[in-house]
């Protein structure tokens, strides 16, 4: 089997246990089973470790397979690239200085009147961020394991977040639905993108950009 195809398997078995024990089928049944605290335990246990072992994987089988493509980037266009890496990076850390109200149980903070700062830009922006950060690397990875590899991340994060968002609409009370109706999916489409910029955390860009330019600076060293 190719590097591309276990690749590829790998992130289906991620998705699939990873959407799957959140669906509205297994869900209920696992927290039944194990109780609320178990069932989280037992989800990002599941998930970290599929996830490592796929990253392991590739780290060891990059750059096989056939080259569907190669592009020379250099100057103004690796410049855009990096830049794009900061605002993938500072939408991660946005994301999580501002936890999502996807994510919440429960509260006032999936009241529509609380989409603010981040939001505004996306309502999933850890996952956009990350599903941002995979898709810039196929300017630079031709071969097919590194396209399966990083055309997964944002593959992932758009099938990902569809997923919740399903489950979350057919789950909570109007709420909800009228904060998903007033934050966008897609970053940057919405219609308060500006106000979102405006209300980002004060550290969410610098902090963005320092881990961007620090993974680039490690690049070279971790994978030669």
């Amino acid at each position: 089997m190719s590097a591309a195809s276990v690749a590829g398997l790998l992130w289906i078995l991620f998705a699939v246990t990873h959407m799957g024990l959140s669906s509205r089928a297994w869900r209920p049944r696992v927290v039944a089973a194990l109780g609320a605290q178990g069932f989280l335990g037992v989800y990002s246990l599941l998930a970290l470790l599929v996830f490592a072992a796929l990253v392991w994987f590739y780290v060891g089988h990059r750059h096989q397979g056939t080259q569907w493509w190669t592009l020379s980037i250099s100057g103004v266009g690796l410049w855009a690239i990096y830049a794009a890496q900061g605002v993938a990076w500072s939408l991660v850390v946005a994301g999580v200085m501002t936890p999502s109200p996807a994510s919440l149980a429960a509260g006032d903070a999936k009241r529509p009147e609380a989409a603010r700062g981040v939001h505004l830009l996306t309502r999933h922006p850890v996952f956009m961020g990350v599903g941002i950060f995979g898709a810039l690397h196929l300017f630079a990875m031709g071969y097919a394991s590194d396209v399966v590899f990083w055309t997964g991340f944002p593959l992932f994060a758009l099938v990902g977040c569809a997923h919740q968002d399903r489950r979350k609409l057919a789950t909570e009370g109007a709420d909800y639905r009228a904060w998903h109706e007033r934050t966008p999916f897609l970053p940057f489409t919405g219609r308060e993108t500006l106000r979102g910029l405006r209300e980002l955390p004060r550290l969410a860009i610098p902090i963005g950009v320092a881990l961007a330019t620090g993974l680039r600076l490690l690049h070279g060293p971790l994978f030669r």
